[in-house]
């Protein structure tokens, strides 16, 4: 878990996520940095929005009310319902 923090420290100060720098957070933090883990991260989120990941994890993760919407689509929830299945499981493989 602390690689992901540390790629989202470097996100947050808008350095590069890459070894390198990735390496640099987790020594500053006193953690050895494992090689295959690094590189499993980096690999992992080239050409991630990491932005639209975040605010897609923050939907999955807000609690309903459990009161349907107004005039709510049957098939626009089930497509939406996709949409946020789809982002939890691309999330859910950076945390290996």
């Amino acid at each position: 878990m602390e690689y992901v923090y540390a790629a989202l420290l470097l996100h947050a100060n808008k350095q590069p996520i890459n070894e390198e720098h990735l390496k640099k957070a987790l020594h500053g933090a006193g953690i050895t940095a494992d090689e295959a883990k690094v590189k499993s991260l980096v690999s992992s989120l080239e050409g991630v929005n990491i932005e639209e990941a975040i605010k897609q994890a923050a939907v999955v993760a807000a609690p309903t009310s459990g009161a349907p919407a107004a005039k709510a689509d049957k098939k626009d929830e089930v497509s939406e319902e996709k949409k946020e299945e789809e982002a939890a499981a691309g999330l859910a493989s950076l945390f290996g």
